[in-house]
């Protein structure tokens, strides 16, 4: 039973996001220049994006990009897309946020959603959630959680919606 509800939910979700006809304008903010800037506006029209949002706190969150950034590199040579980060801690954590990304040697846009307003605005309850912008930026694809590995399953759909 608690199978058959998240599939439900899960559909739900999907289609809730898939129908959307743009992204949210909903404020966040870059960790490096401390700016707000408009979700919307951090996607690149004509590129696919793929989107990690986790928290300093979630340690599935930080093995998947963690993974994905060592993937990266061979990845760009086989597909044209962009990658960020959204943090979903609270704004007082904001340091910490920017003290671990630069730890790790990120070298992609990272932001954070201090008031989980993007969060709300997208639907989703938990992280780690991963989203793939299409080229014409529309959410295209969800997922919820994270095990080892499962990064490639989300690359291929990243080189599926880039070649098209």
């Amino acid at each position: 039973m608690r199978k058959l509800v998240a599939v439900v939910a899960g559909l739900f979700l999907f289609t809730s996001l898939h129908a959307q006809s743009g992204l949210p304008d909903t404020q966040i903010k870059d960790v490096n220049s401390s700016k707000k800037v408009a979700f919307n506006q951090t996607v690149e029209k004509g590129k696919v994006t793929l989107i990690s949002f986790w928290a300093t706190w979630c340690v599935p969150c930080k093995k998947e990009i963690k993974n994905i950034t060592l993937k990266m590199n061979d990845w760009k040579k086989q597909a044209d897309f962009n990658y960020m980060t959204v943090s979903i801690d609270e704004s007082r954590a904001e340091g910490l946020v920017r003290g671990y990304a630069k730890s790790q040697g990120w070298n992609f846009p990272f932001y954070i959603d201090p008031n989980s307003d993007l969060k709300r605005s997208l639907n989703f309850q938990s992280v780690p959630f991963t989203v793939i912008i299409d080229k014409e930026g529309k959410v295209v694809f969800t997922h919820s959680g994270y095990e080892e590995g499962g990064e490639e399953e989300i690359f291929a759909k990243v080189k599926e919606y880039a070649s098209k």
